[in-house]
């Protein structure tokens, strides 16, 4: 058994899909509709073998971020780099402690999800 996918329901398709394609680096893999009910973007990253649902309703309902959904972890080469970007939005963010055995910072997406960005391991 291997991991398929992970679904989040957003509030504003475009918005979200900006941040998950230009600022982590994400593609969209698929898109599709479920009649006018809702769309569904399906993102990954370069490997291809996991995906990120984006649920949108059409509705126009609102969601409350629950409680027990904790964060989406991504990995990056030059966490600095990422942190320098993250300044340049004027995005609030939270590094993890000096001494901390790995670095990272967490953001938020346009949802409200919470987003962790750890530095990759050197070789």
């Amino acid at each position: 058994m291997r991991m398929a996918h992970t679904m989040i329901r957003v509030k504003d398709l475009d918005e979200t899909l900006a941040f998950y394609t230009e600022f982590l680096g994400l593609r969209v893999a698929r898109e599709s509709a479920i009649g006018d009910e809702c769309k569904l973007v399906f993102l990954t990253d370069e490997s291809g073998h996991y995906h990120l649902e984006l649920t949108f309703n059409c509705d126009g309902r609102d969601y409350t971020l629950g409680d027990q959904f904790g964060h989406l972890a991504f990995v990056v080469d030059d966490l600095e780099a990422v942190v320098a970007r993250v300044e340049e939005k004027k995005w609030w963010f939270r590094r993890s402690k000096p001494g901390n055995r790995s670095s990272y910072i967490f953001v938020k997406d346009p949802n409200g999800y919470d987003i962790e960005i750890l530095q990759g391991k050197s070789v």
